[in-house]
């Protein structure tokens, strides 16, 4: 069974709470906004310390069996299904390219909160797990993206001159430049990188973050109530069955390769995550077109509810089962 006061405390964290409030808010009608330039910025900001942990991690991790095998899986992973996803979305009604490009990178990419509450849950079930996961973790936020912004422009359609463009879009904006650029900054500059910049990308992070999903929340539910009910039964059934898809890949991968059960354990809850944060943050910027409506609350309303009430329990029980 979940760890039904692990998933409570989850569930009523700050950052989530502020979802919440930012939703209430716009559905209320109120007048509170949060200004473009100072939300751009939040955006890049997280990008920042997202990258910049992850570089940290890494390199203390170094060249660790299991975290080469972990993380090539999870960069496949998180670089190819958003394709499948993609396959998926295309053939629902009402469903424009910007947001199921924007849906298929959420479902490639990862949840931070989910990750931590899979760590939460196999400790408490006895099983242990690398430190170096949380590379991992940093590993699958990106190219999920990068897949997505391909699938956006349309690479590899017209001619050169068109196909270039594409290309620098997608290595060259700015929210590539901001998660991968601060991955290597900390992949560089290591442990005493970190211990310069603990404050700005610890502690402050939590309160950007609370900020950050303030104003999803409220662009969510104002792209709701503009645009129509666009959750569909479909884009539910989707955000319900497509991480089980992803998580039973990831699970039979780390089979084959021989990760430890509890790395494989963490390895398919990130699988079965979808991304509020490093999405959201690079989609306002790469496509402002997606609505908001449908992306941000089926990872936020219907995947992570599910995954912190049903999911981890079962990704982990699946991964015990299969290694006895």
């Amino acid at each position: 069974m979940p760890d039904l006061s692990a998933s409570l405390a989850l569930l009523t964290s700050p950052a989530i709470l502020f979802f919440f409030l930012g939703a209430a808010a716009a559905f209320a009608r109120s007048d509170l906004s949060i200004p473009e330039p100072i939300a751009k910025a939040l955006s890049l900001y997280l990008m920042l310390c997202i990258g910049f942990k992850g570089g940290v991690e890494a390199r203390a991790a170094g060249l660790n069996g299991d975290f080469l095998s972990a993380g090539a899986i999870g960069i496949a992973l998180s670089a190819l299904m958003p394709l499948v996803a993609f396959v998926i979305l295309k053939r629902m009604p009402r469903l424009d390219r910007s947001t199921a490009c924007a849906l298929a990178a959420t479902y490639g990419s990862v949840s931070v909160v989910t990750f931590a509450a899979g760590q939460q849950h196999l400790a408490a079930v006895g099983l242990a797990s690398g430190g170096y996961m949380a590379a991992v973790l940093a590993l699958m936020e990106t190219p999920a993206i990068l897949t997505a912004l391909l699938l956006l422009n349309g690479a590899g359609r017209g001619e050169p001159g068109k196909r270039r463009a594409v290309l620098r879009e997608v290595f060259f904006g700015a929210a590539t430049i901001m998660l991968l650029g601060s991955f290597l900054v900390g992949l560089v500059s290591g442990a005493a990188g970190m211990a310069k910049l603990e404050l700005f990308v610890g502690p402050l992070f939590q309160g950007a973050l609370c900020f950050f999903l303030l104003d999803i929340g409220l662009i969510a539910a104002r792209r709701l109530m503009e645009g129509g009910r666009k959750l569909s039964p479909a884009v539910i059934a989707f955000a319900l069955g497509f991480p089980l898809l992803s998580a039973g890949l990831a699970l039979g991968l780390a089979r084959l390769v021989g990760l430890g059960v509890g790395n494989a354990a963490l390895l398919t809850i990130l699988a079965g995550s979808a991304s509020y944060i490093a999405v959201p943050a690079a989609m306002r910027l790469a496509a402002p077109k997606a609505d908001a409506g449908v992306f941000v609350t089926a990872s936020l309303a219907i995947t992570f509810p599910f995954n912190l009430t049903v999911g981890i329990a079962l990704y982990t029980a699946a991964a015990v089962w299969l290694w006895r």
